[in-house]
């Protein structure tokens, strides 16, 4: 190469990584675009906008944009809050953002920590205050909830509940052989101690709505053991992270020695395989599981796990906002008849 060669080779090079690191990505819809530590995109992809959703987490939605802005300084993110949007959070225990909506929507209670804007007539602001200052004291215990722990796992094993003789249920929960989708004897050994028995990939946690989603859990709760909470439901109210006020109602399915008191380790695909690993041999081949305990790192590397589970590690990144082993408010609840419907187990 001749050194005129070279220099018009060095200012190519040049031109493109300036045009490069001039053109910024921009968010898709339902990714993350702001909030305190982000340093991802900060715009959304046309005709998505910008939601602000809480201190920690804002997201690409559609509709207008919303009337606030962001003036991040380094770690500290202060917010000169506008209106909220449809769908987005406007008011509950601990709560600083937005408490107005835009318009036409209007704010309504749905519990203690978490209103919501929503189509449809305006809520008393008195009689919604009233309720949440009557238990903001004590949150803890307010309603029968009680405090607790989440982390987060998926290693393909038999859950516990699976065997039969574990609670007074209506059958063991349901499991799965090596394709992840028919049923075996619930006395079929584990894949993850040389049998051919998994966990079915439908046990996957799905959303109903922004602010709520089903899924399962393996749990250990202090004072009871798996003839108590073998197929019991359990609503979770998030009180820390980006999920702060979202809930997620699980169905326990399994337990394990390692968890402490009112701990759920939440099943989501690519959360972590853990020490056993059933996955490894449920689907061989070329999948990338990501850190033995806490899973993939971020929403792209869905994408290497099985197809048949891929839609519940997507919802971690999205619903979930890829929370980090949020605290929680908790208590027990009638089964939905979704969850039932997959694990073919209800309490009797």
């Amino acid at each position: 190469m001749t050194s005129k060669e070279n220099y018009s080779h060095k200012r190519s090079v040049i031109f493109v990584a300036f045009f490069l690191n001039c053109v910024a990505p921009c968010a898709n819809l339902w990714e993350q675009c702001g909030g305190i530590g982000w340093n991802g995109p900060k715009t959304c992809c046309s005709p998505y906008v910008c939601q602000y959703n809480n201190d920690w987490y804002s997201q690409c939605l559609t509709g207008s944009a919303q009337s606030a802005t962001t003036v991040s300084t380094g770690t500290l993110t202060t917010v000169n809050q506008g209106c909220s949007a449809q769908w987005a959070q406007c008011g509950g225990i601990g709560w600083n953002g937005p408490k107005t909506c835009c318009s036409p929507y209007v704010c309504q209670y749905n519990n203690d920590w978490y209103s919501q804007c929503l189509t449809g007539s305006a809520q008393s602001a008195t009689t919604a205050s009233a309720q949440s200052a009557t238990t903001a004291s004590t949150p803890s215990t307010n309603d029968g909830r009680q405090s607790g722990v989440t982390t987060r796992y998926w290693d393909c094993c038999k859950a516990s509940c699976g065997w039969p003789g574990k609670a007074s249920v209506t059958s063991p929960v349901k499991t799965c052989g090596q394709n992840g989708t028919t049923s075996v004897d619930s006395n079929t050994q584990s894949g993850c101690n040389g049998g051919s028995a998994y966990m079915c990939v439908d046990q996957q946690p799905w959303s109903i709505s922004s602010t709520l989603s089903y899924g399962f859990a393996a749990a250990h709760i202090a004072g009871q053991g798996e003839a108590n909470w073998c197929c019991a439901c359990y609503s979770l109210i998030f009180t820390s992270g980006p999920v702060v006020n979202k809930e997620l109602i699980v169905q326990v399915t399994n337990t394990g020695g390692d968890l402490g008191n009112n701990h759920f380790d939440l099943q989501m695909p690519g959360g972590g395989v853990g020490l056993f690993d059933g996955c490894s041999r449920q689907f061989p081949g070329s999948y990338s599981w990501g850190q033995t305990y806490g899973g993939v790192s971020q929403r792209s590397d869905c994408a290497n796990l099985p197809t048949a589970i891929q839609a519940g590690c997507y919802w971690r990144f999205d619903w979930f906002m890829n929370a980090d082993n949020p605290t929680i408010s908790f208590k027990q609840v009638p089964c939905p008849s979704e969850l039932i419907a997959k694990t073919q187990c209800s309490r009797l």
